[in-house]
């Protein structure tokens, strides 16, 4: 499989994802850049489209902690 950089992750080496695609099953994957050993999430490709529509349209300032808004 082929992993590749989110291109929201930025280039300073910090909080980066890397997507993948599991055509077979349907899925789309996502791990931690600097934890590519550690777990994976599994969205149908409804679901991420959805949540990858969700931050293109209001992204989340850099630095921002998720708190009481999660």
């Amino acid at each position: 499989m082929t992993w590749r950089k989110s291109s929201y992750s930025g280039g300073n080496g910090g909080n980066c994802i890397e997507v993948g695609a599991l055509a077979e099953a349907g899925r789309v994957l996502v791990r931690d850049t600097q934890d590519r050993q550690g777990p994976v999430l599994a969205f149908n490709p409804e679901t991420w489209r959805c949540f990858a529509d969700q931050v293109k349209a209001d992204p989340v300032p850099q630095g921002a902690l998720f708190t009481d808004a999660w």
